[in-house]
């Protein structure tokens, strides 16, 4: 049931567009400026609004081979002072996919603020200062000693996420929101992490699988984090949002057998080895195995991230075997050099090494 305000404000709306178009005029359309534009999420977020009719800049440093767009305007520059291009430029919004390092954040959030009414800012989950307990919004963040470094290792890159949250939230105040995803899949992602899984099965022979089919995992297919992140702008939602699939709506036994329907003549073979087994056999980083991690100790809760805010504000992932289709058809279209050099997941010699060793031992795995 339509109210009689909303009634007049739509015949208001209405009778502004007739009389625009009786004198010519057509509405113009909302601009956006994405810093960065050429990578992972970049792309997607750039048809996506396209899409809905916003018209976009790109700004970067021209060095990427996808850095002209179709229809997007390229401004060139660099993060690290060299922001000449956007000087006396007004955008409605401004998307930061490319913010890691705190002070250059800082010096184009303070530069932008004054002519672009709205912010959006992709951080982490990596913000959190523990993975012991399941995180939302609301958790501890990690702290940066220094805010002046430009050091990104494992343990700085989370708290430089979250200086560089501080100073852009401070720039735009109320106009701006924080996107923390977890680990972004699907079609363009060159990290090799989720893809590793497709990739492995399609090979055949004997897979190790870490942990068990029902441990957690979190990830979100990145057109559909570009879909959401677009209503959040269209929207101007101000706050805070976790985004990743919700706690238990993916599981590793999912993935992996998502991944095996996908090249069902590969005759993969999955052979699930227990965690404590893992930890037992291999050093602490090469427990990092991305999407799964382990269920215990500091990564415990790593899995289990809240997104309550983000579904309400209409946040949706597409069934994993999708994302699993998809991202493999797009790895198989790469040149075949590329495809012969996965850059994450078990080295053959690992795998082949520690299933031996699994057998020997004559235990079980519970899956």
């Amino acid at each position: 049931m339509v109210s009689r305000r909303e009634l007049l404000k739509l015949g208001a709306l209405a009778s502004a567009g007739s009389a625009m178009r009786a004198l010519g005029a057509e509405p113009q359309p909302n601009t956006l400026l994405i810093l960065g534009g050429t990578g992972f999420i970049g792309p997607h977020l750039t048809r996506e609004a396209q899409r809905r009719g916003w018209r976009v800049t790109h700004f970067n440093r021209g060095k990427s081979a996808a850095e002209r767009v179709d229809g997007v305007e390229s401004l060139v520059g660099d993060r690290k002072g060299q922001l000449d291009a956007l000087r006396g430029r007004k955008w409605d919004v401004v998307i930061d996919d490319t913010g890691y390092i705190p002070k250059y954040v800082k010096m184009s959030a303070q530069l932008l603020a004054p002519n672009v009414a709205y912010c959006l800012f992709v951080s982490s989950i990596s913000v959190y200062a523990s993975f012991a307990k399941p995180n939302d919004e609301q958790s501890p963040t990690g702290t940066l000693e220094n805010p002046e470094t430009e050091a990104v290792t494992d343990t700085s890159y989370g708290p430089m996420k979250a200086l560089c949250e501080e100073y852009s939230r401070t720039a735009f105040h109320q106009r701006i929101a924080i996107v923390r995803p977890g680990y972004i899949v699907g079609p363009l992602d060159r990290s090799d992490r989720f893809t590793y899984w497709p990739v492995r099965a399609s090979r055949g022979g004997e897979m190790l699988a870490p942990g068990t089919s029902h441990d957690p995992i979190q990830v979100i297919d990145v057109r559909d984090l570009a879909r959401w992140m677009m209503l959040l702008v269209e929207a101007r939602r101000n706050g805070c949002f976790n985004a990743v699939s919700p706690p238990g709506a993916f599981t590793m036994g999912m993935l992996i057998s998502a991944s095996e329907r996908q090249s069902p003549h590969a005759g993969t073979r999955v052979t699930w080895v227990p965690e404590d087994f893992l930890a037992a056999h291999w050093k602490p980083e090469e427990l990092d195995l991305p999407p799964w991690s382990p269920t215990k100790g500091d990564s415990a809760g790593a899995s289990l991230t809240s997104v309550k805010p983000a579904l309400e504000s209409g946040l949706r992932c597409r069934p994993l075997q999708e994302t699993v289709c998809d991202t493999l058809l797009w790895f198989q279209s790469l040149p075949p050099e590329r495809q012969s050099k996965l850059r994450a997941g078990l080295d053959p010699a690992k795998e082949a090494q520690t299933l031996r060793e699994w057998h020997a031992s004559g235990e079980r795995a519970k899956t």
